[in-house]
């Protein structure tokens, strides 16, 4: 009997104490999703896609085997076998290199949040090939790299995360017609806008599977962020407000991209990559469907190689003066692709566990002190209000506040109010560029949302004009 009462003491005491383990941190939980991306499932995503032969946007929509109609239902079939719910999202098109209209479909998975259905990360890759004449339908047009690379982004991602829940919904989608005038990112977006989504983030694959150029030149262990700095949607609105108080650094793929880069920083031990941060929205006389995301409000960024390779990027399949050229599957790095999409799957697993951003604004002018408030975020248990020098890259300082019950002494609530309150003492509003973040019970901390004009996450809405 005694031996009985020790070991139910035992269990007991065992119990209580693994009740008390504290859960494990943020970056251990996506370090472990991201841990199954596997190289050998992208190689064959891309082989697949490749021997479509070509996937242009002109080309055949009815062959079963060749062309973008039969890329498109197989990527959509891919992912519905993962159990997600799958559509084509699709519109006629006609444009410069659209001569005649066309129906563009994007294979599209949804991932639906448990707890915020309503509020969605979007990862994006195109589908769709070129050759060196972009109305060249007719020719090979393998697109290994240019974006099979992508593409396989959005379907590895679908395979990983589906098997896991989240509180935020996750949407996977390989977009058409991209080289011929970013078609599937503009269809996509005005899908979410139709959908009411709140589309806290695209990330666009765009080119993420090579690791050296064509001068040699390598680099195996950078992926580059391409992001806004002043907000493009709302521009004409806020353009007289960012003049005086700032914003020019502060769009929220500005903010987004810096998110990616203390991710990467957080997990390099487990995927041995660094987020190189290029303050422009796309690369020099270029662009990517995420610019239509842009374009309609939503944060996006694009991830696109450390070293590009334009000797296999919208090139002929030929040989010249000795040197190949063409976007085939034996130029590409799949351990460095792999680490690529790791990245992706633990930044969609990070955003899709995290509070939804706030709105934070500031007061401080002719004083000196600075004033921060913000509306709390359904789910978020604390925030940290954080603030840099208006010429530093990331964020250098920070202050806890937590929206504990009002009248409780740690609360940031003001009964007034209603909205969270939090004075910096002798932090000059002049000098410094602010910001918040929200942190949810589980310890995932949304990106952080500078409170200048435009900052916010969701699409800009001009204020109605002011009665005479």
């Amino acid at each position: 009997m005694r031996k009985s009462v020790l070991l139910a003491c035992a269990l007991v005491t065992a119990t209580a104490a693994a009740s008390r383990t504290p859960p494990p941190p943020p970056e251990a939980l996506v370090a472990d999703v991201a841990r199954d991306v596997d190289q050998a499932q992208l190689r064959r995503l891309v082989e697949k896609l490749v021997s479509f032969g070509t996937r242009h946007t002109l080309s055949s929509q009815t062959d079963p085997k060749r062309g973008i109609g039969a890329a498109v239902r197989w990527a959509e079939a891919e992912m519905k076998g993962y159990g997600l719910e799958t559509l084509q999202v699709c519109d006629m098109v006609t444009g410069r290199r659209i001569p005649t209209p066309i129906r563009v479909c994007n294979a599209v998975a949804i991932q639906r949040g448990t707890e915020r259905p309503n509020d969605v990360v979007i990862i994006t890759g195109h589908i769709d090939s070129r050759v060196s004449d972009v109305m060249d339908w007719v020719k090979d047009a393998p697109g290994a790299n240019d974006d099979g690379s992508g593409t396989a982004a959005t379907i590895e991602a679908a395979r990983v995360l589906s098997k896991r829940k989240f509180p935020v919904a996750i949407v996977y989608a390989a977009l058409s017609g991209e080289e011929q005038g970013l078609f599937g990112g503009k269809v996509m977006a005005a899908y979410a806008k139709k959908r009411g989504w709140n589309v806290i983030a695209n990330l666009n694959n765009d080119i993420i599977g090579n690791s050296c150029g064509s001068d040699g030149v390598c680099d195996p262990n950078s992926v580059r962020v391409f992001s806004e700095g002043p907000r493009w949607q709302g521009r004409e609105e806020l353009a007289s407000a960012t003049r005086s108080r700032g914003g020019e650094n502060d769009a929220p793929s500005r903010n987004l991209s810096r998110f990616l880069d203390r991710l990467a920083e957080r997990l390099h031990g487990d995927i041995g990559l660094d987020v190189r941060q290029i303050w422009r929205n796309d690369r020099f006389g270029r662009g990517g469907d995420h610019i239509e995301f842009l374009n309609a409000g939503y944060p996006a960024v694009r991830l696109t190689v450390g070293i590009e390779n334009y000797n296999h990027q919208h090139q002929d399949l030929r040989v010249e003066n000795g040197v190949e050229y063409g976007d085939t599957i034996d130029r590409m790095d799949f351990a460095y692709l792999t680490k690529v999409v790791k990245l992706n799957v633990a930044a969609l697993a990070w955003l899709a566990s995290a509070p939804q951003p706030p709105e934070p604004t500031i007061e401080g002018a002719v004083s000196t002190d600075t004033t921060v408030r913000f509306k709390p975020v359904a789910g978020a248990e604390r925030y940290l209000v954080r603030w840099r020098r208006t010429d530093a890259n990331q964020w250098e300082h920070q202050l806890a506040v937590t929206t504990a019950p009002q009248g409780a002494a740690s609360s940031c609530v003001s009964a007034e109010t209603g909205l969270c309150e939090a004075v910096l003492k002798s932090v000059r509003v002049d000098d410094w560029v602010f910001g918040v973040s929200a942190i949810g019970r589980t310890g995932f901390e949304s990106p952080v949302v500078a409170a200048v004009p435009g900052g916010a996450f969701e699409p800009y809405v001009a204020p109605p004009p002011t009665q005479p």
